[in-house]
């Protein structure tokens, strides 16, 4: 073999273990949900997003994350790629995904259920890949 081909063979397996190791520290992964795809949280629990979320921000504090439990993010995470950090109106910081604040429905039950989807006059979303 070349050193040609050795680099690109390196370069590959560079790619590859960095590829891995985010996919290993994204704070949730996909999963099948009786409404197709969506993310979900360590637990299989589905995750949402809240269309008064703008730029960035959380607008469910208080009692509206008493019943929307932020998916949190413990005070080193770090964004990356899709992911990104969001500060709270607490101080404490929750996950996004392209931008959009995730959180989890206290009333579902089981891993993949989506009772949230379309509370509050159709402000919540099951959250999508």
């Amino acid at each position: 073999m070349t050193s040609r081909t050795f680099a690109a063979i390196a370069a590959t397996a560079v790619i590859c273990a960095s590829s891995l190791a985010f996919a290993q520290m994204a704070p949730a992964k996909m999963a099948d949900t009786a409404k197709g795809k969506a993310l979900v949280d360590g637990k299989g629990m589905t995750l949402y997003t809240f269309d008064k979320d703008a730029g960035g921000k959380s607008m469910c504090n208080g009692p509206c994350a008493d019943n929307w439990p932020p998916l949190m993010a413990s005070a080193d995470a770090k964004s990356s790629g899709d992911w990104t950090v969001v500060t709270r109106d607490d101080g404490k910081t929750m996950w996004a995904y392209k931008g959009k604040p995730l959180y989890a429905w206290k009333n579902d039950k089981a891993a993949g259920d989506t009772d949230g989807d379309g509370k509050l006059n159709g402000a919540w979303h099951v959250a999508r890949p």
